[in-house]
């Protein structure tokens, strides 16, 4: 007995070893499951977040100033509370002034050698060009998002009529509509619209008319509103609903087609003001200040021809095709 101890004590600790090599390594640093469960999750990937309980119960008075933007919001399809992103924006436009004093005045005093109180004067002047760029920029954003929304809605909704008028002449029902938009390969702008009406429906007990209803509060395209005031229509009237969209696809397919002779102008007119602003108008400028560089011509106020040049080259036209870029974006369609 006292022989077969130590046989029986290599075997088991071969099946342990055994055992041990057949589960997933884990690092001696690495906390155990149970361990990391009780950690509480930290919210750093959301800043409005932070900011919002940083300085949201001293935002009170600035709402006012902000009241259209909660309807832009839920119009835009950003899933920001109002008071949370009041406080982001906040937030970020004190650190983008502050950013900006500190950073304007080095820069001209270091690298370009201004005197010193131009350079603060300048970095004043900076800081408060910043602070309306970045508070018009934060309160534009959702006024953009819902633009682009409702043109990406707009652009495709010949396609997505089409594809549920051949779901109701198949006999699906809406609810099933919806949940087959919800689910595309290949998302439409309008798939984060039908999950939420599928949210609406299983999350919180809505029927499907209720939901629809809802969805045409929220969404910021017109055509889209009627299509769906016209859906729950007929379906309370018991009409023909592949009919319907049938008929809905074919009159915004006619609308596709005006609003693409129409871009097609539009963006002939545009090449027109880029090459003009943006190439010949640039090369005009840079060529008159190199010449009064090299002539030794005297000084605009505090900017010389230096100065004028680089500011032109590295600040002026950069903005100028950001500009033009996101004017090109916003007036061309998606399809």
């Amino acid at each position: 007995m006292k022989k077969g101890k130590p046989l029986e004590k290599i075997k088991a600790f071969i099946v342990n070893l055994r055992t041990g090599l057949r589960r997933p390594f884990l690092r001696p640093t690495e906390p155990k499951p149970e361990a990391s469960k009780k950690k509480p999750k930290t919210s750093f990937e959301s800043p409005q977040f932070i900011t919002y309980n940083l300085i949201g119960n001293k935002t009170a008075w600035v709402l006012p100033l902000f009241k259209d933007l909660d309807v832009k919001l839920r119009k835009s399809g950003l899933k920001f509370n109002f008071k949370a992103y009041v406080s982001l924006t906040i937030f970020a436009t004190a650190l983008i002034c502050a950013a900006t004093l500190a950073f304007v005045p080095c820069l001209l005093f270091l690298v370009f050698d201004l005197p010193l109180l131009p350079a603060v004067l300048f970095g004043v002047g900076g800081g408060l060009f910043a602070f309306a760029f970045s508070t018009i920029g934060f309160y534009l954003y959702p006024i953009y998002r819902a633009d682009t929304l409702k043109r990406r809605l707009e652009d495709e909704l010949p396609f997505t009529t089409g594809y549920m008028a051949i779901l109701a002449s198949a006999g699906v029902s809406p609810e099933k509509m919806f949940y087959s938009l919800s689910n595309l390969s290949v998302p439409l702008a309008v798939t984060p619209e039908a999950k939420d009406v599928i949210r609406d429906v299983n999350l919180f007990g809505s029927d499907i008319i209720s939901a629809l209803e809802e969805t045409s509060k929220r969404t910021p395209s017109e055509r889209f509103r009627e299509t769906i005031e016209g859906f729950i229509t007929t379906i309370h009237s018991g009409g023909n609903l592949a009919a319907y969209l049938r008929e809905k696809s074919k009159e915004y397919m006619r609308l596709k087609r005006i609003n693409l002779k129409k871009y097609s102008d539009t963006l002939s007119m545009l090449s027109e003001v880029y090459a003009t602003l943006l190439l010949t108008g640039p090369l005009f400028l840079v060529i008159m200040l190199v010449v009064m560089s090299m002539l030794g011509g005297g000084d605009f106020g505090i900017l010389s021809p230096d100065l004028m040049l680089e500011l032109l080259t590295y600040v002026g036209i950069p903005l100028g095709a950001i500009a033009f870029l996101i004017i090109l974006d916003t007036v061309s369609p998606k399809w």
